[in-house]
This record gives C-alpha cells, structure tokens and sequence, in this order.
C-alpha cells in the first residue's frame, strides 16, 4: 500500500500520509510522501500521534456516501497529538499543547494534519493520544443521539445495541454518568464484559435469540424508553417491539434497508430519529465539548481503545472495521 506522490519541492518538509484518489475498496487506502501543509490564520498543525477509525470513514472512501470529498483527499478527522504550530489568530492554543480534534482540515490519517481552531480541545493529561484519538466522533455522536435528538432524562432507561464498539461504549458511560439505567448488547464475551465496565447496569448477548425477552425482564415489562441503535438494517423491527410508550429508537448507523410494520410505532407512538453528526450546530458542538470536557474532569469519560494497526495498516483497519464480528473499544491508527 504505498505510491509516488508528486513531491513538490525538495526543500518542503514531507511527511507520510494515506491517499484515496478514486473511490472504491479498502486498497484504494494508500500511503504517499506528500507535504506538510501550513495552517492559516485560524488553524492548528498538530503532529499526530493517533488517529480514530470511524465506519463512516469506510462508506466516503467506497463512494457511497451522501458527501463526497474532493479528490484526493486524506481520511479521518479523529486525532490525537501535540501542537506544532498555529496561525496568527489562534488565541487558544500554542506550541507544545496536548491536544484533541473533531474534525481537520487536510485529513487525520497522517503523520500532521491542520485543524480549525473550534475543533481542536486539550487533551487532559489523564488520557493517552489513543484514547484522545477516542474520543471525536464516538463522544459527540453518542451525546447527540441521547440528549439534543432523544431528549433522554435521567431516570429513564435506555438500550445501547453493540455497546462494546466506539459509539456503545462513548454511549454507556455518558448515559450512567447523567442519571439514566443503561442496558448494554454485545457479541461475544469480553464485549459484554467492557460494557459493564463502561456503565452499563446490566448486559444482553445480542446473538442469542432470546435476549429481547430478557431485555424486557429487565423493565419489568415496561419497554425501554431510549434505544441507541448501530445496526438498523437488522435490529430495528425488534426495537420496535422493545420500546416503552413514547419510546424512541435512534438510528445511528444502518447498512441496508429492514421491513418494519408503521402500525408498531402507532401501538405506543413510538418514534424513529435519524442521527447526523454533520447537522450539528456549532451551539450543540460548543454544548457537547462542555459535556465532555467536564465528563474528563470528573473521571467518567474514559475512552476504552480496541484495536490498533499503524498508518500503514489502514486498509486492513477499513476491512476490520466493517467485518469484526464483535467490538471491542474504539480502533484507532498510530503513527
């Protein structure tokens, strides 16, 4: 997995990064020399040290995704690292800070990237760069779901389907640490276990038959009020039968279409919420951070880092991503 990217001058520091200059499989995933970019006046160049793997990632690379990048572009948007330097407006960060993003802007699947000021966060010196690089889209996807889009209130309860992943795992520690009796799936034993290390009240193996039932146990019979859904295409007519009265199923990843009866969500107005991080306003990110920042304070918010594979490794982390059989923390990349 590697090419001859154009160097444009032999004067320019280079630096390493994966490429994608046509959509398609994991093996359009390739790593080039290519130069360092310089941030503008409002941007941070951060020297990577850890960069999340989100399956979002997977579906721009393939084409199939509604917002296509300009091509070529480098992936990622989830780093971790330390500050190399600023631009003249950045009031917040220097050289040398430990430091997070939500987003960048020349891509986070590289030895540097450059993001804007607002995205860029300390990194407390309580987490490592990989669980730094944790934390992005997983946290901010997990806090939408559950408070601006499911209005969630603690004392409710809520469901977190594949708990052991990046987004479960983000989802249960938020949820308990805010009030709410969290019930967590997974597929295998030692994703069952970092769930309830994570928050969880109790955990559901999702591949046993009967686990709605014991879901249902669990309330009492009453339903759940909350259900934080990563597998819609499989799981969602299920949900439907989970469900409280007035319950909500939020959908926050689907990998193909599910027949579902509408007559269920009229038995208990039920509602179904789709869930778009790239909607979010720059009030709710603000929010969020704030949430977030102070979850790191406190001790709650401790990002549980699965597998890891070096830059090199991206298009086998592209592959496992979409074809693990069962989570097991966030992936990240490391440089």
């Amino acid at each position: 997995m590697s090419c001859c990217c154009h160097r444009e001058m032999a004067t320019s520091k280079l630096m390493r990064a994966i490429r994608v200059s046509e959509f398609g499989g994991p093996s359009v995933l390739r790593l080039c020399d290519i130069t360092v970019p310089s941030p503008s006046q409002n941007q941070v160049l951060i020297r990577v040290h850890a960069c999340g793997v989100n399956p979002v990632e997977t579906y721009i690379r393939s084409g199939s995704y509604a917002r296509k990048p300009s091509l070529p572009y480098t992936p990622g948007t989830d780093v971790s690292g330390v500050v190399e330097a600023v631009g003249d407006r950045v009031k917040l960060f220097q050289a040398g800070d430990h430091v997070f993003t939500t987003a960048t802007e020349t891509g986070g699947y590289a030895e540097y990237t450059v993001a804007s000021e607002d995205c860029v966060h300390s990194l407390p010196d309580s987490l490592n760069y990989k669980q730094g690089a944790a934390v992005g889209i997983p946290y901010f996807t997990a806090y939408r779901a559950i408070f601006h889009k499911a209005h969630a209130k603690a004392g409710e309860t809520i469901l977190i389907h594949g708990a052991s992943g990046g987004v479960g795992v983000a989802a249960c520690q938020m949820a308990r640490a805010l009030g709410m009796k969290v019930l967590g799936t997974a597929g295998t034993t030692e994703g069952l276990e970092l769930v309830l290390e994570n928050g969880a009240h109790q955990a559901f193996n999702h591949r046993e038959e009967a686990y709605s039932s014991k879901v249902m146990e669990a309330t009492k019979g009453q339903g759940v009020n909350v259900i934080v859904e990563m597998l819609s295409n499989v799981n969602l007519n299920n949900d439907l039968q989970m469900l409280a009265y007035g319950g909500r199923v939020m959908i926050v990843g689907s990998r193909g279409p599910i027949e579902i009866n509408p007559r269920d969500t009229m038995a208990k107005e039920s509602s179904i919420i789709g869930v778009a991080l790239s909607y979010a306003t720059a009030e709710e990110k603000a929010e969020c951070a704030a949430v977030l920042l102070a979850g790191m304070d406190a001790g709650w918010l401790m990002p549980a880092v699965g597998k890891q594979f070096s830059l090199d490794q991206a298009s086998q982390a592209h592959i496992d991503i979409i074809n693990c059989t069962g989570a097991s923390g966030k992936m990240v990349l490391t440089m």
